[in-house]
């Protein structure tokens, strides 16, 4: 599943595929948020990404789109 993070001040957001489930994550934001810590995911190779509530912007939760590639018919 893609995860996006938009950070206060940057024009780039954070992206990374986790392996989590959506309601997984959006609990990790809330329970960071109402502890005012820090948001901490780890993505599908086990890099962690952490980034503090105070500078979150928004985080976008969506399931990953398999896209077709190569010769496909539909």
């Amino acid at each position: 599943m893609e995860v996006k993070i938009g950070v206060q001040h940057s024009p780039r957001e954070l992206v990374l595929e986790s392996a989590q489930t959506p309601a997984e994550v959006e609990q990790a934001v809330s329970e960071a948020l109402a502890k005012d810590g820090v948001l901490s995911l780890t993505d599908e190779k086990g890099r962690k990404v952490i980034v503090p509530v105070a500078k979150l912007a928004y985080v976008e939760i969506a399931e990953a789109s398999h896209r077709p590639f190569g010769f496909t018919t539909r």
